[in-house]
């Protein structure tokens, strides 16, 4: 098995030989560490003189919206031709902060169908299928795929590559996929990484506000709606779940990302252990679990609802109703602690 060093040799390799059109994706939904550490390792690669377009396969959240660089990311759904003539383009194919190439969704056939561009994975969720890239830089340990772009970077090229405004990107990968530095994998490496994003210049009160304090209406009236009538406390208290349907999030005019960190607010009660959030969508119920102490949602979400992530942060689908997958949540929580008499 490769080091860390022997991968980043044959990094080298592969952006050598002259400029090469690359694509940096990123998965569906983007949150601040998918676009963070996109934004970011496309300067990078720029940096060496290289071709480089970002994409996503929709719309980022409008919190997101002020990022520095954040206006020519390309988003699939809204612009499919330009992103699939990018994909067909591509000599290199970088897959930001998803392990599996099926988080793409639609753009998953022409990634495949480009059998002359090599795939190469920089993420940190559990597991990727290793046959779908010719290198993959994967670190479960990593607190976020912008700390791992920040290594990665540091033994490639050196820090210097990066200006304020990458370092800008980098901050908020890092800051929203902890929790604001209150999530696991937070290491004295880490913090010296942030000492040195400061260096570069960024205004920390500055981006927390432009990330948590640039809310629409209607999202703050949906928590509130959330707290007081659909949060529902199970399990003697160990366990807490959300589920809305989608004449409940119309009701609150819902954009992409409103819902963001909802999961984690029944946490914040003493006894919570795990905290579960249901997002009704017209193709699927989507799932979000996140927890704390020795509660591992990441086993939980691959025995019972097919998905997977961090211990602590993870997440899966459901292909039944509202009611139905709520009542297999609840027998599921009954069996888990019982087993794992936590």
């Amino acid at each position: 098995m490769e080091n860390f060093e022997q991968k980043i040799e044959r990094l080298k390799e592969y952006l050598s030989g002259g400029p090469k059109k690359i694509a940096v994706l990123s998965h569906t939904n983007p949150d601040g560490d998918a676009i963070g550490s996109s934004l970011a390792w496309a300067k990078v690669l720029r940096s060496l003189g290289h071709d480089v377009a970002c994409m996503v396969p929709n719309r980022y959240p409008s919190f997101l919206a002020w990022m520095p660089g954040i206006g020519n990311v390309i988003i699939a759904k809204e612009n499919n031709d330009r992103a699939l003539e990018v994909i067909d383009d591509a000599d290199l194919i970088f897959c930001l902060d998803f392990n599996s190439i099926d988080r793409l969704e639609n753009l998953r056939q022409h990634i495949v169908g480009n059998e002359r561009a090599e795939r190469i994975l920089i993420d940190h969720h559990l597991d990727p299928p290793v046959n779908e890239y010719a290198l993959a830089f994967s670190d479960p340990q990593s607190c976020s795929t912008s700390y791992l772009v920040y290594k990665i970077t540091e033994r490639f090229v050196g820090l210097d590559v990066f200006d304020k405004d990458a370092a800008v990107a980098l901050y908020v990968g890092i800051m929203t996929d902890t929790g604001n530095f209150s999530f696991s994998f937070l290491t004295a490496d880490l913090f010296r990484a942030v000492a040195g994003l400061v260096d570069k210049g960024i205004n920390i009160p500055e981006i927390n506000s432009n990330v948590y304090n640039a809310y629409n209406e209607g999202r703050v009236r949906l928590l509130g709606y959330v707290l007081m009538d659909k949060m529902k406390i199970i399990e003697n208290g160990r366990a807490a779940y959300i589920g809305l349907q989608e004449h409940e999030l119309r009701r609150f005019d819902f954009q992409i990302g409103d819902s963001e960190g909802f999961v984690n607010y029944p946490l914040s009660i003493g006894s919570v252990q795990m905290s579960a959030m249901f997002l009704e969508t017209h193709k699927f119920i989507r799932i979000s679990l996140r927890s704390r102490g020795a509660v591992d949602v990441s086993l939980f979400a691959a025995r019972y609802f097919g998905g997977g992530g961090h211990k602590n942060a993870a997440g899966g689908k459901s292909f039944e109703s509202m009611h139905k997958t709520i009542e297999k949540f609840k027998a599921a929580v009954a069996e888990y602690f019982s087993e794992e008499k936590i």
